[in-house]
């Protein structure tokens, strides 16, 4: 790990801070190892209940550090390819598939830029709030780059393809109330609230039926690539493991005697 993303748990919450205010948090090598890091870590411990990924400063993440694309001109275009793919394959993709298969719910908390993989990494989160100076873009067009981070994967399904083929092809900005009616993103938020809005919905998700939660999260990451019928399928068998545990139990109860439920994640 490197100090340009830091991790924070507390209290059953995890938070990834991207830590390079001074360059907006554009994603360098150094920052795209931590956050892989970073990434695994709070995914494998059973303590965390819950993932929330932040900038720090007044940026999300203003794509990748053109400096150290630039630093990449003095290779040959053979050696560059080798040199781009090895770092995606290596420190991106591993990072976003993490994250994907989580159980637990992932929040990102946008504000100002949100842009290149800044967005896609936005994307790949559970639920996302954003400031109102939020903006968005890809980005990738202006230097003649196409989108990582799964980028391609998401935007179609979130837009639609003719949307997702506009916001790549243009690379035009996208401001917070565009992007709500998108629905890149859940919900909008005064920039001073931002930090206690994301507070109060990580506590909400950690109260919550973390079992559930993650079979959730693992029906809708496998529905696009199922037929109805291998859904139905899937959805039995993530009911069933659901209706075994004591959450489950609680639910129950709970409703039936009108109080609110305990879940412990059992």
């Amino acid at each position: 790990m490197n100090d340009t993303v830091l991790v924070e748990i507390r209290d059953g919450v995890a938070t990834l801070t991207l830590n390079r205010p001074q360059a907006l948090n554009a994603l360098s090598v150094e920052m795209m190892q931590a956050l892989r890091l970073g990434a695994e870590r709070v995914v494998a411990d059973t303590a965390v209940q819950v993932i929330v990924i932040r900038g720090a400063g007044e940026h999300f993440m203003a794509g990748g550090d053109i400096k150290d694309f630039h630093a990449h001109l003095r290779l040959d275009p053979p050696a560059r390819l080798q040199a781009f793919q090895a770092m995606i394959e290596q420190w991106i993709n591993p990072t976003v598939l993490a994250l994907r298969r989580a159980h637990q719910p992932v929040i990102g908390a946008v504000r100002g830029a949100c842009a290149g993989f800044g967005l896609s990494l936005m994307l790949g989160c559970d639920l996302a709030l954003a400031a109102d100076n939020a903006y968005f873009a890809t980005a990738y067009a202006h230097i003649a780059l196409s989108p990582d981070g799964g980028g391609t994967w998401f935007l179609p399904r979130i837009v639609g393809q003719r949307k997702a083929a506009e916001l790549l092809l243009l690379s035009e900005r996208v401001n917070a109330q565009q992007a709500l009616e998108l629905g890149l993103i859940n919900r909008i938020v005064p920039l001073a609230d931002l930090e206690a809005e994301t507070a109060r919905l990580a506590e909400r998700l950690k109260n919550g039926p973390r079992h559930a939660y993650g079979e959730m999260k693992r029906l809708l990451a496998g529905s696009p690539d199922r037929t109805l019928a291998d859904q139905l399928q899937a959805e039995a068998g993530s009911f069933a493991r659901c209706a075994a545990t004591l959450d489950f139990d609680e639910g129950i109860r709970a409703f039936l005697e009108k109080r609110k439920p305990s879940f412990t994640g059992r």
